[in-house]
C-alpha cells in the first residue's frame, strides 16, 4: 500500500493563511487598489514638492520589485537573473509613457500577486526550505518581504495623494 505524504502540521498550515490573508492586505492598512482606485490621470506623473518621486514611479518601483521577488522565488526558465540595485528598481520618467501604462501596470501587479500566492497555496511548497540560490532566502521570507515593502510604498503612495489633494478616504 503507497503510503501517503504527511499532513502539513496545523501551524504551517495556520501560518500559510495568515500569509495568504497579508498578501491580499485590507486588515491593517489600505489596500493597493485602494491606493490606486481613480487616481487623476493628470497627477500621476506629478511629484510633490521634498518628494523624490512621482505616483508613477512608486507604482513602477512596486510592480518591479514584486516581478523580480517572484522571478527570485520562482525562476523562470534559464533560473534566476537578478537586476541591478537601485538603478533597475526605480523608474526614471516621472510619467507615464502611454494613457493605458498606469492600467497595465496595476494589472501587472495583480497577476504578479496571483501568481506568488499560488507559489504559496502549493501545498507541497515548503515555506521554510532556503532557496538553492541566494544567501538562504526562503518562500516565507520573500512572502513577508512581498507585504512589508508593498506596505511601507502603499503608505507613501497615500502620502503622496494626500499632498496632491487626490485623497478622498
Amino acid at each position: 500500500m503507497p503510503s501517503k505524504a504527511a499532513a502539513e502540521p496545523v501551524a504551517t498550515t495556520e501560518l500559510r493563511k495568515q500569509l495568504l490573508a497579508l498578501l491580499n492586505g485590507g486588515q491593517a492598512h489600505a489596500t493597493f487598489d485602494d491606493a490606486v482606485r481613480d487616481f487623476p490621470a493628470k497627477l500621476r506623473g506629478t511629484v510633490p514638492e521634498s518628494l523624490p518621486y512621482s505616483a508613477w514611479q512608486l507604482l513602477e518601483h512596486l510592480r518591479i520589485t514584486q516581478r523580480d521577488i517572484l522571478n527570485f522565488s520562482a525562476p523562470p526558465t534559464g533560473g534566476y537573473h537578478p537586476i541591478q540595485w537601485p538603478d533597475d528598481y526605480w523608474p526614471k520618467e516621472k510619467e507615464p509613457p502611454s494613457a493605458q501604462a498606469w492600467d497595465q501596470s496595476i494589472a501587472a501587479v495583480h497577476s504578479d500577486l496571483k501568481h506568488f500566492i499560488a507559489l504559496l497555496e502549493n501545498p507541497s511548497a515548503d515555506l521554510f526550505k532556503p532557496f538553492r540560490w541566494g544567501d538562504g532566502q526562503n518562500l516565507l521570507r520573500e512572502a513577508l518581504l512581498i507585504a512589508d515593502h508593498t506596505a511601507y510604498h502603499l503608505g507613501e503612495l497615500i502620502v503622496l495623494r494626500r499632498l496632491l489633494g487626490a485623497w478622498h478616504k
